[in-house]
């Protein structure tokens, strides 16, 4: 038995939000009725459904049969040939609509005080995409290749991996916080050949050293023979002759003619790395044609896409090196011909209200982000926000992790101005799109709800058996029907594939989360399944017990882990991150504010929720992108010695902090 299958759910929310009717009125689904109805078809008739969905892209075959499904594989419109980047860009240059801007994107330094802004249009894209397109053929780059892209957030790796989608290359892009070891796995484990990089990227005005990491991880294999260097923050690099060719150079006085490759359906897009529980990352494989479809349809309806009104600008705030850049930066935007705003830095440079003067700026109307940039926003203080206008933004949403509902109502009020539907998603590297969320016209939303499934998609929570467990009990999220844009595997490594995914609850994906059912059949996730927590022989969700502190009035941010307890078995770690100045350790401040959150917990959640361990931070480990990383949390409850890579994080002097603070 999973522990996750009884995880006791104590965290109670009665706050709901309707769309605005005059939103609904306009929205793609204006209803719960019509999503419902959508759904049910959707479920019961998939093969028509998703046929449907994939007859408003380009293909140059269509298809024999929509799906081929032997649990664990999946083939989606078996027989068809497409290309994504011809969808992205050719397909609205053919329309006539080159000149539409396509992607807007903006520097992280300014030029004498003044934003650095680049529009580029369809035809400026079809025009340097084909061109680089070309650069990859006279390095010998062929069809199922694998090319590395190792960038900075410039519109260059949008260029690079339109380029080696049109191609048929496979790319494999590496988010830039990651280290030269990091760099040398994924190039080893993907046999690439070619490396694509820049000089530097800017992050809070410091270059952050691409290329020297690059150098350093290929100190490490010899499998790379070309690396294209693209020239952003003008540092010193050293150029390996022979190897090491400059972007600028290679660009100049080539072809822009470069027809986009007819791919089949099935013909491997991608793989994206995500970091595994043995050390190991695991190669995500995407292929062409289902991908394309599923993430076209959840961009247009996650956030009521409108190609048609002028004024509408969608901007992610996540990197392309992640799948959340990959699905909803590029290839589901670009289909859907809507301006996607790319940004390049951090989002307090030069001050904490960067983000809030972009969107009032550029007038962005949809803003997707992770829940733990909005929590760091809130601790920066509301004035950042409200200095600004605001009132472009017609849909907020949120991605990377559950979001506290307390957080929740301050992005809603604060950010939305009461009037914003949020669209709290759920998905995964794997799942290569959207499958809970809300749509923004039709969900009565309830903060820290992902609500329900996407159209399409069969969602279920069960006990380990794969019975469906009642409302309100905790058990194991799965999706119980393919759908297209699944992975199609780990890349070289079958066996991982079927036993991280499919054996858990054989014959459904299990994503290894637990989640659970409200009465009004709204989904909630209660934290990944390795992160139930049992004390005293209760199966605690850590997602709920960092909600509940999150509410407290002191706390901006928590974490919560378990630790060896001598008696309980396990028990409670929270890190916590305070709204103002952290206590001195030890001190009778300290010690008041740690009682007063375990009191806030126990009231919320019961006494048996309760933290045994709280430490006041005013940081967390966190990646670049956000993430927070958990592992390190439990060495450091535990007492262990710290032995994992730490080269990814945002400030590495935070571990010895977090160690002291104890």
């Amino acid at each position: 038995m999973s522990g996750a299958e009884s995880t006791e759910s104590n965290l109670q929310e009665n706050r709901r939000f309707a769309p605005p009717a005059e939103f609904a009125a306009q929205a793609h689904i204006g209803s719960i009725e019509e999503y419902e109805k959508l759904h049910s078809r959707s479920i019961a008739e998939p093969e028509a459904f998703w046929a449907e969905v994939a007859e408003q892209l380009h293909w140059f075959k269509p298809w024999d049969k929509v799906l081929e499904w032997e649990a664990p594989d999946a083939k989606w419109f078996v027989g068809a040939t497409t290309n994504l980047c011809y969808n992205c860009i050719d397909r609205q240059v053919e329309a006539g609509l080159g000149d539409q801007v396509a992607i807007v994107w903006e520097a992280e330094p300014y030029a004498d005080g003044q934003p650095q802004v680049v529009n580029l249009t369809y035809n400026d894209l079809l025009r340097e995409v084909s061109k680089f397109a070309n650069v990859l053929k006279s390095k010998g780059v062929q069809k199922g290749d694998v090319v590395t892209i190792y960038m900075g957030m410039v519109p260059e790796l949008a260029i690079a991996m339109l380029a080696c989608a049109r191609i048929g290359a496979v790319h494999s892009i590496i988010f830039g916080g990651f280290s030269a070891s990091a760099i040398r796995d994924r190039v080893e484990d993907g046999k690439s050949k070619l490396l694509i990089t820049c000089d530097g990227s800017w992050r809070r005005a410091k270059n952050v050293p691409l290329k020297a990491n690059v150098d350093e991880a290929l100190e490490m294999t010899d499998l790379i023979e070309n690396v294209i260097v693209y020239q952003r923050t003008e540092c010193e690099v050293h150029m390996t002759v022979g190897r090491d060719h400059w972007w600028h150079d290679l660009m100049d006085g080539i072809s822009d003619d470069c027809p986009a490759e007819e791919m089949d359906a099935e013909d491997l897009l991608f793989i994206l790395y995500t970091s595994g529980s043995t050390g190991k990352p695991k190669g995500i494989m995407h292929t062409t044609g289902g991908y394309m479809v599923h993430t076209y349809m959840t961009s247009k309806l996650t956030f009521d896409l409108k190609p048609d009104d002028p004024d509408e600008l969608y901007w992610c705030t996540a990197d392309i090196g992640w799948i959340t850049g990959h699905s909803y930066i590029i290839y589901g935007l670009l289909p859907n011909r809507v301006r996607t705003l790319m940004y390049e830095g951090a989002p307090n440079e030069p001050g904490p209200d960067r983000f809030w003067d972009m969107v009032e700026r550029h007038k962005v109307t949809k803003f997707y982000t992770a829940p733990t940039a909005i929590r760091a926003f809130m601790k920066w203080g509301d004035e950042h926000v409200e200095k600004h206008d605001l009132s472009s933004l017609k849909v907020l949403g949120t991605v990377g992790e559950p979001i506290n509902p307390e957080a929740w109502v301050w992005y809603h009020e604060k950010i939305g101005g009461e009037r914003c539907p949020i669209v709290d998603t759920w998905w995964q590297t794997e799942t290569g799109g959207h499958m809970l969320t809300p749509l923004p016209g039709a969900t009565t939303t309830t903060p820290g709800s992902c609500c329900r499934p996407m159209l399409g998609i069969d969602a279920a929570v069960v006990n380990s058996d794969g019975e469906e467990v009642p409302n309100n009990s905790g058990g194991i999220l799965v999706i119980r029907k393919p759908w297209p844009s699944m992975l199609r595997g780990i890349y070289g490594d079958r066996q991982r594939f079927v036993q991280t995914y499919w054996e858990k609850v054989p014959g459904m994906y299990c994503p290894a989360d637990g989640a659970r059912v409200d009465p009004d059949g709204n989904f909630w996730i209660t934290g990944r399944i390795d992160d139930v927590i049992v004390v005293a022989g209760h199966n605690l969700g850590t997602m709920e017990i960092e909600s509940a502190l999150v509410s407290h009035p002191d706390v901006a941010e928590a974490a919560v882990v378990g630790f060896p307890h001598d008696v309980k078995g396990t028990g409670i770690s929270a890190f916590v991150i305070t709204k103002g100045a952290v206590p001195a350790p030890g001190s009778d401040a300290a010690e008041a504010m740690k009682k007063s959150m375990s009191a806030h917990v126990a009231k919320e959640l019961g006494p048996i929720s309760k933290p045994d361990q709280i430490r006041l931070t005013e940081a967390l480990p966190k990646t670049r992108s956000g993430k927070i990383m958990r592992r390190l949390l439990r060495d450091i409850a535990a007492g262990n010695e710290i032995k994992q890579d730490t080269t990814t994080l945002e400030d590495r002097g935070i571990v010895e902090k977090l160690q002291a603070s104890g």
